[in-house]
């Protein structure tokens, strides 16, 4: 999944405290030089639906000669926490998840990671990969992270049960046709939007109203430009005003709620919908039911949405023991690979980050994706590829507030600004 989080100031904090500290001596102890390609892999992959997932590339990396030692660490901002604390202190994993990002600039900007150049090289990642891919992993000219799947945070997942039971018989075309499913589910007796009240799932769901209904020129005036008019301007505030609609439609119990939580509400037919990430396939798949039958995915409305480009990497802190490069490098390469791509994505809910992958065993919401890939101008980067750590924090502060409040929307749309313009 996605989660924002402030580390780009617990990074500097850590170095700070560890100045004087031998990056590349302590970075990682060296192995003996019969040792295994041993590989410690830190992530967050911990719901069914993940863990699966992983298992596959576990799997991939043993076969290939390698032993994976699993780390998982419950939450993205633990996970991540936990990162940085044992590259400063000296024992750092062999790999770690980010998400595809600006996460991990600091690490680079402090030579704290290895390159893959020549995983990269051999794989011909500048070919198969789409452009927002690659801008964030590949940074001075170097490619710093491997990515492992291409997520859209922005879909719109649906019980067919549900929507029968409401008599919606099509998915919606526009946002207003939108608004009123929701409304026939809420008359049906059903929790109309399956929502999860926590700060990164609040962002994420007002990113894609902001890319539906705003539209990609003011979206990237807002996030890569950081355009002031643009933020304090009449469309976007409207945008605030189609978020907090939403409001009406989730039950009281959403405060707190776990995203998988959520989707445990659509898979059950208790909520009509929820607007997530395509990693929610994972707990469908989990559940047994199948995409286009049991469950229905839209991502966004009508056939020329923004296409929202997100996903996960790892990336391979810095180290010159010889069999842990050795280790960073065959992991790269593993995850990269068509089969394991298509193995780990099949499960995870993403699609592969290369095109050319078998796609018969990818459901229709993969294919979908697939597809809509392949078209560069409806691709959009997701935010946190076009704003730090920091910021990303800032605005989830801001939305969060005025989700949770009774904020108006002139006000969130004044701190939204002085977020963008303080960080």
């Amino acid at each position: 999944m996605i989660k924002a989080t402030k580390l780009g100031s617990a990074i500097a904090l850590a170095l700070a405290a560890c100045a004087g500290w031998s990056t590349t001596a302590r970075a990682q102890a060296p192995a003996p030089a019969s040792a295994p390609l041993k590989a410690t892999v830190i992530h967050w992959w911990t719901s069914g639906g993940e863990s699966q997932a992983v298992k596959q590339f576990a799997d991939a990396y043993n076969k290939a000669g390698g032993q994976w030692v699993d780390n998982a660490i419950a939450g993205a901002d633990q996970s991540r926490a936990t990162t940085i604390n044992r590259i400063v202190g000296g024992n750092a994993p062999t790999a770690a998840q980010f998400n595809t990002s600006k996460q991990f600039r600091d690490f680079v900007e402090q030579g704290l990671l290895n390159n893959v150049d020549d995983v990269a090289a051999a794989g011909k990642w500048d070919q198969i990969m789409p452009p927002s891919i690659l801008a964030a992993i590949k940074i001075n000219g170097h490619f710093y992270a491997a990515p492992v799947d291409i997520h859209m945070p922005a879909w719109f997942f649906y019980s067919k049960a549900a929507y029968k039971k409401a008599g919606i018989a099509n998915e919606p075309q526009t946002w207003d046709e939108f608004l009123a499913q929701l409304a026939k589910l809420k008359a049906a007796g059903l929790v109309p939007l399956a929502f999860g009240g926590q700060v990164w799932q609040e962002k994420i769901t007002f990113d894609a109203i902001f890319a539906m209904v705003g539209g990609s020129d003011l979206y990237l005036k807002v996030y890569r430009d950081r355009d002031q008019k643009a933020v304090m301007s009449p469309a976007f505030k409207q945008v605030l005003v189609d978020f907090k609609k939403l409001k009406a439609f989730v039950d009281a119990g959403s405060p707190g709620r776990n995203w998988n939580d959520a989707t445990a509400m659509v898979v059950s037919g208790k909520a009509g919908v929820q607007i997530m990430g395509d990693w929610a396939k994972g707990e469908f798949s989990s559940a047994k039911q199948v995409a286009g039958k049991d469950f229905g995915c839209f991502p966004g409305f009508g056939p020329k949405a923004p296409y929202i480009v997100a996903g996960d990497a790892f990336v391979f802190p810095k180290t010159t023991d010889a069999n842990a490069v050795k280790a960073q490098k065959l992991l790269a390469t593993v995850v990269t690979s068509p089969a394991a791509q298509v193995a780990f994505n099949s499960r995870k809910g993403a699609i592969p980050i290369r095109g050319d992958v078998d796609e018969s065993t990818l459901d229709i919401c993969a294919k979908q994706g697939l597809a809509i890939i392949k078209d560069k101008s409806r691709q959009l980067p997701n935010a946190e590829m076009l704003a730090s750590p920091d910021t990303t924090g800032a605005l989830q502060d801001v939305l969060t507030s005025y989700w949770n409040k009774n904020q108006s929307p002139e006000d969130a749309q004044k701190a939204f600004a002085r977020a963008l313009k303080d960080q």
